[in-house]
């Protein structure tokens, strides 16, 4: 299976990891560690030394309560990086809602959009839309993800009842409305949106029943990388401690990109690229 982008297909025969870049302040696990352009390719070229198949680079937190950034803010923060970063050899996307990124960003050559609201946002001041933005590219790649209602209520009330088919659903329809639009199907891929609007159960349920969101026909992103849930199933015993420079959530969260893999996922999402790619080659073996 091929996921067609700008300018690299990339083969999804083998599992990729997309190395997370946050370029901001404020991002729930890493928020300042990048904020500074030179800081934010610097983790580019470590992540790609680590390992990485591709980057994400995104300017605005999508963490439970952030506030939105506005436009201008979104733009210096990540234009910088992502016209460095197209020069690194390998698939760059960016993590963006707002259409005029998409544009601004396809504009330097990235290769990706990956979109927490699959592409429904509309509060533009322009009238442009993030699908037609995608739609009028000639091949960029698109990720569109599930999340119940947005980033500053959708953990004040999850969702309720069984998760999968209401992802399931969402999903196929996002896609199919996006190939409507002409864009081939060879460019998308899906996210069910762990963390963005359900509970913990409802989160492992997406990984323990991923099957029945492959069975869609659409090559699945899992992005479980340090997320509330590892840490409220995974948390360390109390008086116990890791290594400084350790994150707790790290081992965790390999293993649920580990068994994300093993279920089917085409790209695991990560902030910890080189223990990622680690376990994966310990799963490749046996294969």
């Amino acid at each position: 299976m091929i996921w067609l982008t700008s300018r690299f297909s990339i083969d999804l025969s083998r599992p990729q990891v997309m190395g997370i870049v946050n370029v901001t302040p404020d991002s729930f696990s890493d928020g300042g560690q990048h904020a500074s352009t030179s800081a934010a390719l610097a983790h580019c070229e470590q992540l790609l030394k680590e390992g990485a198949d591709i980057l994400d680079i995104g300017g605005e937190s999508t963490r439970p309560g952030a506030p939105p950034v506005p436009l201008a803010e979104e733009l210096a923060r990540v234009l910088p990086v992502v016209r460095a970063a197209v020069k690194l050899g390998v698939p760059v996307s960016v993590d963006t809602y707002k259409p005029q990124v998409m544009q601004a960003v396809l504009d330097l050559g990235a290769d990706i959009v990956n979109d927490i609201w699959a592409l429904r946002w509309r509060d533009t001041p322009d009238g442009l839309d993030g699908r037609q933005v995608v739609a009028r590219h000639p091949a960029c790649g698109v990720c569109l993800m599930h999340m119940h209602r947005e980033p500053q209520t959708m953990q004040a009330a999850p969702m309720e009842g069984d998760v999968v088919p209401q992802v399931l659903s969402f999903l196929e329809r996002a896609a199919q409305d996006l190939q409507g639009l002409g864009v081939e199907k060879t460019r998308v891929v899906l996210d069910p949106g762990i963390g963005f609007g359900k509970t913990v159960a409802q989160n492992f349920a997406l990984l323990a029943r991923q099957a029945e969101l492959l069975a869609a026909g659409y090559p699945l992103l899992a992005g479980w990388s340090r997320k509330s849930s590892i840490g409220a199933v995974a948390s360390p015993p109390p008086g116990t401690s890791l290594p400084e420079g350790v994150h707790e959530r790290m081992v965790p969260s390999v293993a649920a990109a580990l068994l994300a893999v093993e279920r089917g996922a085409a790209v695991v999402r990560v902030h910890d690229v080189l223990p990622t790619v680690q376990a994966l080659k310990v799963l490749a073996a046996i294969k």
